[in-house]
């Protein structure tokens, strides 16, 4: 039986280790020239960037692709440990380092506010059961049935999921500084802090339970390795080739239809790209009437300015992954989600990998990536005419805060905004998460893995559920296992016996 995977993202390509796993005969189609869709690589003048996520948490995830076809992941790349995990510049020269060692973590809490230690305790303990529930219990669930959702809602009451994230944090932490410390983390997965709900406060203790790591090559190396591994398994995967529509005939998907008009017959199609794109641009008008409703009514994420700029001469004092807070915090995340407007001042997230692997930068110089949340293309904002001022503004910010000199030893720099996620990316709005994260667009109300109305199409990746971040995009292809059906001749697999994939993962690695 034939599959056909639209999208060489993580999620496309974890789906199509899954589905090859089961024995299906499996085709990989990517738009782009290079595998990875947001976690691609780009390489400018001898540096080396991750396009796009750079934390990766909840290994496993990754370790079990490889498992499932008889193969070691340690043999196709290597992840390293980061400490801290994030070191947090606060506006008025305060620092905290978020790290997974629970004494040294209350140490730092004791320092900035020793009111607050016990209600840390008493806050990650919340985030523990709501991981419990929200991650364990419901990661690989799918939720294309209005009864799995209400199994979990007195589970949910009880978690208090009503109220935010930043709501549930202030009730056991008064220092603003360590608010913003315990909250920031939601823009992780496009979500606005004070108006997503408290279950994405799982991503806590999903960090403190399995750290944050590095692949060495950066996140490129863990798509290369993917590739590889997809390869020796027999699978085609096919740069440069735009997928324009996905074939539907009498309710059924069939196959999909290039842009440069080749026909791939399927038995089953996955999708890795935008649900609301496909929705929208790729099933024929009349088509699939549920999932277009749905499509409308969505609300996007926000949307990312990410800077990519290498310097002469290095600056060693730094860490891995370093977060600057602005002077404003509800204000700026109202100015990007609900005003939808360009703010004078911005947080940033800056990434320096070369503190772990220098290989990422030539000798002597140093890379970095630097991320600032903006407003979703429903702005109207203008990027090919801000997107220079805007990086220049925030190279300022950096020099002056952070990195001395900064301006002056910048060899190579580039960006990518709002404009080129909706461009290159095929992103509804340039929303960089896909829809936001909010009650009424998460579980069921998110986009079902399973497409309600069009047989035999099925997605995985940011747009449906579990949702955005790598963890969310790799248990979305999980979820496969439980609705995609078993073919009837199993394909073998090369060089390896045919592992049996677990349909049931309630319990995860400690």
């Amino acid at each position: 039986m034939r599959a056909v995977v639209v999208g060489g993202g993580l999620g496309g390509l974890a789906a199509a280790i899954r589905l090859r796993a089961r024995g299906y005969a499996v085709t990989v189609l990517e738009a782009l020239d290079r595998p990875g869709g947001r976690a691609r690589v780009l390489e400018r003048d001898g540096f080396r960037f991750d396009a796009g996520p750079t934390v990766i948490t909840a290994p496993y995830l990754l370790h079990e692709l490889f498992e499932l076809v008889g193969r070691d992941s340690r043999d196709y790349f290597e992840l390293v440990p980061v400490d801290p995990f994030y070191r947090i510049l606060f506006h008025d020269g305060s620092r905290f380092d978020y790290v997974g060692d629970e004494a040294r973590l209350l140490a730092q809490i004791e320092a900035l506010s020793p009111r607050d230690v016990d209600g840390y305790r008493k806050l990650a303990e919340a985030a523990r059961r709501i991981f419990d529930v929200g991650y364990t219990r419901l990661g690989d669930q799918p939720f294309h049935d209005w009864s799995t959702m209400a199994r979990v809602i007195p589970s949910m009451i009880r978690l208090r999921s009503h109220r935010s994230v930043y709501g549930l944090v202030a009730s056991h932490i008064r220092d603003e500084r360590l608010r913003q410390a315990f909250t920031f983390e939601s823009l992780l997965v496009g979500g606005d802090p004070f108006g997503i709900p408290s279950i994405y406060l799982l991503i806590h203790w999903l960090e403190r339970k399995w750290g944050v790591h590095f692949a060495r090559g950066g996140t490129g190396a863990i798509v290369d390795g993917l590739v590889r591994l997809l390869d020796e398994i027999g699978v085609n995967v096919r740069l440069g080739e735009p997928v324009e529509e996905i074939v539907v005939r009498d309710g059924r998907a069939v196959g999909v239809r290039t842009e440069r008009g080749a026909l791939l017959p399927a038995d089953l199609v996955v999708s890795n790209a935008d649900p609301g794109w496909v929705y929208r641009r790729m099933l024929a008008p009349g088509s699939a009437p549920k999932g277009r409703r749905k499509a409308r009514r969505m609300r996007p994420s926000m949307s990312l300015f990410v800077g990519y700029f290498g310097t002469e001469g290095s600056y060693p004092d730094l860490t891995h992954h370093t977060v600057l807070l602005g002077p404003r915090y509800r204000g700026l995340l109202e100015d990007i989600f609900r005003r939808r407007v360009l703010a004078d001042d911005f947080s940033l997230y800056l990434h320096a990998p070369a503190r772990t692997d220098p290989s990422m930068a030539p000798p002597g110089r140093d890379a970095f990536y630097v991320l600032a949340p903006v407003p979703d293309n429903r702005s109207g904002i203008d990027w090919s005419r801000e997107a220079g001022p805007y990086f220049d503004r925030i190279l300022e910010s950096l020099e002056r805060r952070l990195l001395p000199g900064l301006r002056g030893s910048l060899i190579t720099r580039t960006a990518f905004t709002p404009a080129d996620f909706e461009r290159t990316l095929r992103s509804v709005d340039g929303a960089a998460f896909g829809p936001a994260p909010v009650l009424t667009q998460s579980a069921w109300f998110r986009h079902h893995n399973r497409a309600p109305d069009v047989a035999n199409l099925y997605f995985v990746g940011a747009g449906t559920h579990p949702g955005a971040g790598v963890p969310g995009v790799l248990s979305s292809a999980r979820v496969l296992d439980r609705v995609v059906p078993e073919p009837d001749q199993p394909l073998a697999i090369p060089g390896a016996a045919r592992v049996a994939v677990r349909r049931r993962h309630s319990v995860l690695p400690a």
